[in-house]
């Protein structure tokens, strides 16, 4: 396990992760936390929500887990305000939570299969950051919103159309909100992950194919680092993104893929 201090100082400030009971989304919370950020977790699942909460206690991070789907509007809005009754403010969003759906060849794909994917990975990262920049808009002081999209945006996913169309939408909104929100101080950024060990990538997930080492091996060739990442890859991203003192950087793409895209 690496232990360097991650960017910036979070102290006094708390932060919301969806999607952040495991994976990509528990190291993006790990990294908030120990830069001293209160956190927040938003997750479906009761139990994974719970042994996160745990295994950030035990690193002396300050954290809450609040049962939430995302993709339903009034689950939401529960989860903010019951964030809020807990840690008083919200100065950092990650709207993480994701899907990739059903693998289908694309004119066999469904339009309920499609809807299920539309409606965690964009009308749910929509929904999370809607919220969050409403309390930030009223409260006042700035705050920064962090869409989590994918390398899949730059080259597509086969059989996954619709994972494929919503990454993109995720960079399009956050963008839009760059220039909205700027004049209220809020930073607007999308983080892009590259290829990770997580349940949607390992064996028996989403991305998970039958010739599935084989295309592991194909992929951390192609990567420069001769890896796929890892959730601690995430820790020090995830507290430069939701620095304070960044004013200046809003409407990017940081891309954290081991040099994947640019081979």
């Amino acid at each position: 396990m690496r232990h360097e201090a991650p960017y910036g100082d979070l102290r006094e400030r708390t932060v919301v992760v969806t999607g952040g009971n495991g994976g990509i989304g528990l190291g993006l919370a790990v990294g908030v936390g120990r830069a001293g950020a209160e956190v927040a977790i938003w997750g479906r699942s009761e139990a994974k929500n719970r042994i996160a909460v745990e295994s950030l206690e035990e690193m002396g991070i300050v954290a809450h887990a609040i049962v939430c789907d995302v993709s339903n509007e009034s689950s939401v809005v529960d989860a903010m305000t019951a964030t809020l009754s807990r840690f008083e403010r919200v100065d950092a969003m990650f709207a993480n939570a994701g899907t990739a759906g059903n693998e289908s060849a694309f004119v066999d794909l469904s339009l309920d299969d499609w809807h299920a994917v539309m409606r965690v990975d964009v009308d749910g990262v929509f929904l999370s950051l809607r919220a969050a920049a409403r309390h930030m808009g009223e409260r006042g002081g700035g705050g920064a919103l962090v869409g989590v999209s994918s390398i899949v945006s730059r080259f597509g996913a086969a059989r996954r159309a619709h994972y494929g169309a919503a990454k993109p939408a995720v960079e399009g909104l956050m963008r839009s909100l760059a220039v909205e929100l700027a004049p209220l101080r809020i930073r607007c950024n999308t983080l892009c992950p590259g290829w990770a060990d997580t349940a949607m990538t390992g064996p028996g997930g989403a991305f998970g194919a039958a010739d599935y080492e084989r295309f592991r091996k194909a992929t951390v060739q192609r990567t420069p680092v001769r890896r796929w990442a890892d959730a601690e890859d995430f820790n020090a991203v995830a507290a430069f993104l939701a620095d304070p003192t960044l004013l200046f950087h809003t409407g990017d793409s940081v891309v954290v893929d081991g040099g994947y895209t640019i081979c």
